[in-house]
């Protein structure tokens, strides 16, 4: 121990034998936000050196002209100020497939949510219900473009379709296997302390499998919005930002297909740092399971 380290250590303890020592806590989140800023930085700078590095061996080796960061950021620009892309602009692009995916993942989260719970609490139903889940959950999101078709034609019903049936399995599946794994000694001391069967499902249960319902909230979102996308490419619609990507082929104007690509991941980071990770660590907190890597 050096000599200065020693010396802050003799003054502390007088002034605590003195009583003239006060302490200051100060919140951490300034600093975990920096952290978690920093983070995000460091990884989405990855992702384009890596676009970056793929771009300049394309032209180098095949000669085509493979958008690169800058110019597709340059066109991003273009396209905010209201520059058309692939005919409409990019704000009626992006309004079109949020409202297509907000309207499949609402009827996903009643599905999956009350059949979660159904069979997250009756056993029986459980063994039943679940085989009939994880069928659909092996179904690809696009297999159910020509079922979508055959039901509902072309248009906007069938996308919705196509965005509900791949959000509702994991939606089930998450909330089911959560409310299951609540330690059943949680449910004993709720009926012990007088609560019915209502409120230790409400108070009880819900709030102990509440870090896997949304986890399955979280997976049954990137479903749906990863086979938005594609159904926009296929089932007859002429607007969104699957339609526009899809467009680009028949256009050659694969700046814009980045385009659309950028916004994509950054409606999908942005849904997921804003909402998801703040859910996650309000739960926590609640749960007294706080980490200090998330914010």
């Amino acid at each position: 121990m050096d000599a200065s380290t020693k010396g802050r250590e003799e003054a502390t303890r007088a002034a605590l034998e003195e009583g003239k020592a006060h302490f200051v806590f100060r919140s951490e989140r300034p600093r975990l936000l920096a952290h978690a800023l920093g983070n995000a930085a460091l990884g989405i700078l990855i992702v384009v050196m890596l676009w970056w590095v793929v771009a300049e061996a394309m032209m180098f080796i095949r000669g085509v002209a493979f958008p690169t960061p800058p110019e597709t950021l340059i066109a991003l620009w273009e396209a905010l100020r209201g520059a058309d892309v692939n005919g409409e602009s990019i704000y009626t692009h992006t309004t079109v497939s949020l409202s297509r995916w907000g309207q499949g993942y609402l009827i996903a989260l009643v599905i999956g949510l009350t059949l979660g719970m159904a069979f997250g609490t009756l056993p029986r139903l459980h063994e039943i219900g679940m085989v009939s889940v994880y069928v659909f959950q092996m179904i690809p999101g696009l297999a159910w473009i020509p079922i979508a078709m055959l039901i509902f034609g072309l248009g906007e019903t069938a996308t919705v379709f196509i965005i509900a049936m791949t959000a509702i399995p994991p939606l089930v599946i998450n909330t089911a296997g959560g409310i299951r794994e609540v330690p059943t000694v949680f449910t004993r001391v709720a009926r012990m302390s007088g609560k019915d069967d209502s409120a230790t499902f409400f108070q009880v249960l819900l709030p102990a499998a509440s870090l896997s319902i949304i986890n399955g909230m979280r997976i049954g979102l990137a479903n749906g919005w990863r086979v938005l996308i594609a159904a926009e490419m296929v089932v007859g619609v002429a607007l969104g930002l699957g339609f526009s990507i899809y467009q680009s082929r028949y256009n050659l104007d694969f700046t814009a297909a980045f385009v659309c690509i950028v916004v994509i991941c950054m409606i999908g980071l942005a849904i997921e740092k804003l909402l998801f990770v703040s859910m996650e660590n309000r739960v926590r907190h609640r749960l007294g399971l706080d980490r200090e890597d998330l914010i």
